[in-house]
């Protein structure tokens, strides 16, 4: 009885370890504007309100979050982007001199997904 609780402890404590380091940290949009390099093709979470915001139905769009230290625009392939206004947070990968048609948005990040409140 003893060992069956404690494997059921000892795998209950792994499963929450894994899940817990596959979420990435959320991060300042300052530091990530600050440093590119660090966060370039690196996994972050971002969280703040949307500025501005862009959608093409089907195609997906785009949507500045600023979060008190800096803003950043964030690339939505296939999805919906939230209004102006809302409160959302992002997670997707950091990329830097992304540029559309004749304007460069210098440092974006590509979302996996995001949520609204």
């Amino acid at each position: 009885m003893r060992a069956h609780r404690r494997l059921i402890v000892l795998s209950l404590t792994l499963v929450s370890v894994l899940l817990l380091t596959a979420c990435p940290n959320r991060t300042n949009i300052g530091k990530i504007l600050d440093n590119p390099d660090r966060y370039r093709n690196k996994e972050v979470a971002i969280a703040g309100r949307v500025t501005d915001s862009y959608g093409i139905p089907v195609v997906g769009g785009a949507y500045k979050v600023d979060d008190g230290t800096g803003s950043m625009w964030v690339i939505n392939r296939g999805g919906g982007v939230p209004r102006r206004g809302a409160e959302v947070g992002a997670k997707g990968r950091v990329y830097s001199g992304v540029t559309f048609g004749t304007r460069n948005f210098g440092t974006v990040m590509e979302e996996s997904e995001h949520r609204t409140r």
